[in-house]
């Protein structure tokens, strides 16, 4: 893990107020940081408050409290026109590329904005600069003229990539930027964002629920239960042996492909999604399903603290645990994906 934190976040808080006194604390005093040339991994449910955390990060969406620094800016504190040059190395690739990109304009004229935004050279070089990108994410020329609606979803991805690296980040955000794709084009976008990341030494956050892309891609996994952290560490330690209880029912709730394996874990309550379960105003959020916090005390009434359990692991638990079950579920996890090619090399399988 690299020393040097490009981005650290420090107990960021966003509650939404939902109406008739009802408060939503969608992130709720979250902390981590992501090294240069790193990824880290943010995971969890629907509703856990991921996609907060990332449009926060952004500058889309204002924290109530907190802070929020990149490359030793505090970005918390700056106002929009303000974010304006922050922009050019904090970069994002959204969840639906066809919807991420506008449907009227050309390719050219999409991968070019952040250029033009910024005052970035002029007609000539952007046009050079946009063919450049192009081919750094395996589109020809012929795509210069062509429109969202004339291309596949992994193409019009492969688009909103270029465009975010118009600028020269440092930083890309992507929020499920692979959950709309088939698997096999999923494979070859995962396949390029590792490729970009070698050539460019960027850095990732990568937001996903999606346990197999995590897996493949991220270098350091952050587990998110209803807007906080739960469990934080490298990729191998939190998948070989997870503590939290909430990250051991989502291995669980992997599918499995051995009958008798799956057969065996028929048995086990798979994770909910954070949205129907009851709220929890006291103690740990996850006791009313933790199997050895609803009976103790301590659950009810004291809110565990994420702190270290074992060296570069930490976890959000009174009663940490390596759950062998969970291990089983763990190892099912396949650490390269149908399609992928995960020995490192450039070639692509082109989109069809």
């Amino acid at each position: 893990m690299s020393t040097a934190a490009l981005l650290q976040v420090d107990g960021i808080h966003k509650h939404f107020d939902v109406g008739h006194g009802a408060v939503v604390r969608a992130v709720d005093g979250v902390s981590f940081s992501v090294g240069a040339g790193e990824t880290l991994g943010l995971v969890g449910e629907s509703g856990s408050g991921k996609s907060t955390v990332a449009h926060s990060v952004l500058g889309l969406t204002k924290v109530d409290s907190g802070t929020i620094e990149f490359e030793g800016l505090d970005l918390t504190g700056l106002r929009r026109n303000e974010l304006r040059g922050v922009r050019r190395s904090l970069t994002a690739v959204f969840q639906d590329p066809s919807g991420s990109l506008n449907r009227r304009r050309t390719v050219a004229a999409i991968v070019a904005a952040p250029l033009v935004a910024h005052g970035i050279g002029d007609r000539k070089a952007r046009r050079a600069r946009v063919l450049e990108l192009l081919e750094h994410v395996g589109l020809g020329p012929e795509f210069l003229g062509r429109r969202p609606s004339e291309m596949s979803g992994g193409q019009c991805q492969r688009v909103a990539m270029a465009r975010a690296l118009a600028t020269g980040p440092s930083l890309v955000v992507l929020d499920e930027a692979v959950s709309s794709l088939d698997v096999s084009i999923q494979a070859q976008v995962l396949n390029l964002l590792r490729k970009l990341q070698r050539e460019n030494d960027l850095a990732y956050l990568f937001i996903s629920h999606d346990l197999a892309v995590v897996r493949f891609l991220c270098t350091q996994v952050a587990v998110m239960y209803r807007g906080r952290i739960v469990e934080t560490g490298p990729r191998e330690i939190v998948f070989s042996r997870p503590l939290h209880p909430y990250t051991h029912s989502l291995m669980r709730a992997i599918p499995l492909v051995d009958p008798v394996r799956a057969r065996e874990q028929i048995s086990v309550t798979p994770a909910r999604d954070a949205i129907d379960m009851p709220t929890v105003e006291v103690g740990c959020r996850f006791r009313t399903l933790c199997p050895v916090g609803r009976d103790q005390e301590i659950c009810r009434t004291v809110d565990p603290e994420l702190k270290p359990i074992e060296r570069d692991h930490a976890a959000a638990c009174h009663f940490p645990q390596v759950d062998e079950a969970a291990v089983v579920a763990a190892g099912s996890i396949p650490a390269s994906l149908p399609g992928s090619d995960d020995a490192g090399d450039n070639r692509l399988v082109p989109d069809v």
